[in-house]
């Protein structure tokens, strides 16, 4: 049923990583399958058998021609430098070549107690692991570069975090599992040789015309350039959809541009942009308005780990590398500005436009703090705005002070004007890129419960049906495009580790 392992990684030298068999559970049973997914990635369907995969998922059997093993990596989390981390409850399957020619990494998470555990117990409770399955497929279909989720799996055992709580194990897929840690691990032990290799990897991997670069120090620098533009770019479509990752440590950074690891994630509701959720984040380090200039900081730590391999003239290595990082700011700015001119059905127009409308939209973010309205329904409710006035109640009587947003509509609808399209067509287009459903933390949280306390995955099976269509509105739906009710608010999320 599985395709074919290629095994790229396992041919790595042994210090890149440990060679791992998955731990057997007690009572594995499948709880969740990505069907299309599998498809994607070349699985025999018609060959299926439930049981056999049940026992694959679970890290019970290693399917044929996989080498599963734990990768080394560093990482400063939350600022602070660990030089070994590591797959402390994650093995790799091994890469697969989908349908598409795109090489794949199938990974299990909560598969065992691995050399790079740590003292903990290298397993995965099963709400993080639905957390993560829902979520990671909800960001897919909402147009984010995300790892994907394949499988989950119940273990039939039970795993001590503050009480005992069923344990399960995921089963991702990602375009690699590359980190800015990786880099940083052979960066912290001096190893220019590992690093080079990384480096290779990472371009015939991720970036192949980089290859085409005769010059090995330009060629590293612009692998650096690359990656840097992945970053902006996604870290601007968190912000347009009101997410906070929430644990943006430099082993959370992915190399491929893809959001990896969705522990205490959560998506705004009232816009704040002060928002933090995560229980570790004690100072704020990682709240949404932070975002983007963390994942600068973490690109400057990258760029550090390239350095040996830039220049061989340490002074110049840092100029180069500096003079890349310095185009972060205006890149990014560039993404986020798109991002809100699409959300707003504003099309691309010449520069001279540019401050103009991201004063529009700031003064939008403005008046949204000031009402505190739901982030989410505000951008939703101005696609129907957008066709005319007849719909404005409902966007006003999302917020407390209704003043300034009516005075920015008036605004925004002259700027609507110089569109060279139709009212009609337009808020089709916001539509589009606009969500009428996301994961509101409430709505996941229930459903997590559910499956914890119950065995009931009907409100997860729900909840993913709905976000499966998140562009569509449905009256039969309508209650999870709502916010949480007062009673309900999540304030908190928390680590599954």
């Amino acid at each position: 049923m599985f395709p074919e392992f290629t095994l790229r990684y396992a041919r790595f030298p042994e210090h890149f990583h440990v060679r791992f068999d998955p731990v057997p559970v007690k009572a594995p049973r499948l709880v969740a399958f990505n069907r299309p997914l599998a498809e994607e990635l070349g699985f025999d369907l018609s060959a299926f058998d439930e049981v056999q995969a049940t026992e694959w998922f679970a890290g019970n059997r290693v399917p044929e021609g996989a080498a599963p093993l734990a990768q080394a990596y560093a990482g400063h989390q939350f600022g602070h430098f660990n030089p070994r981390l590591g797959d402390g409850r994650a093995v790799l399957l091994g890469e697969v070549t989908d349908r598409d020619g795109r090489l794949r990494d199938i990974q299990l998470k909560g598969a065992g107690c691995t050399p790079f555990s740590r003292g903990g117990d290298g397993r995965a409770p099963l709400g993080p692991v639905l957390r993560e399955y829902l979520i990671s497929e909800a960001m897919q279909v909402l147009g984010v570069p995300t790892t994907r989720a394949l499988a989950a799996v119940t273990t039939g055992e039970r795993v001590i975090r503050d009480v005992p709580v069923p344990g399960a194990v995921l089963t991702r897929v990602a375009s690699s599992h590359l980190r800015i840690g990786t880099f940083q691990y052979f960066a912290a032990r001096g190893d220019n040789d590992a690093l080079r290799q990384l480096a290779d990897h990472a371009i015939e991997r991720h970036f192949p015309t980089l290859a085409d670069i005769e010059t090995p120090g330009k060629r590293y620098l612009a692998l650096f350039e690359a990656v840097l533009a992945r970053q902006a770019a996604l870290v601007a479509k968190w912000m347009g959809l009101g997410f906070i990752h929430g644990v943006m440590n430099t082993d959370n950074a992915s190399i491929a541009g893809e959001t990896i690891d969705y522990g205490p994630c959560a998506f705004m509701e009232r816009y704040d942009p002060a928002t933090v959720f995560s229980s570790i984040d004690e100072g704020g380090r990682y709240a949404y308005t932070n975002q983007p200039w963390i994942a600068q900081w973490n690109l400057a730590r990258f760029a550090e780990t390239l350095l040996p391999l830039i220049d061989d003239d340490q002074q110049r290595a840092i100029d180069s590398a500096t003079e890349v990082l310095k185009t972060y700011t205006a890149l990014y700015e560039a993404e986020w500005l798109a991002v809100l001119r699409a959300k707003l059905g504003l099309g691309e127009t010449a520069a001279s436009r540019d401050e103009a409308d991201r004063e529009l939209a700031d003064s939008l973010l403005e008046a949204m703090q000031a009402g505190r309205a739901d982030f989410t329904l505000t951008f939703r409710r101005l696609c129907d705005a957008a066709e005319g006035d007849a719909h404005d109640h409902e966007l006003l009587a999302l917020f407390e002070r209704s003043e300034p947003i009516q005075a920015w509509l008036a605004e925004w609808r002259q700027r609507l004007v110089q569109e060279d399209a139709e009212a009609g067509e337009i808020a089709q287009q916001m539509r589009a890129v606009n969500p009428a459903y996301i994961p509101r933390n409430h709505r996941v949280e229930e459903a997590l419960a559910a499956a914890i306390d119950d065995q009931d995955f009907g409100p997860f099976e729900r909840l993913m049906a709905v976000l499966a269509r998140p562009f569509e509105e449905r009256p039969e739906d309508a209650d999870y495009a709502q916010p949480a009710p007062s009673t309900a608010r999540v304030f908190r999320t928390f680590c599954g580790t």
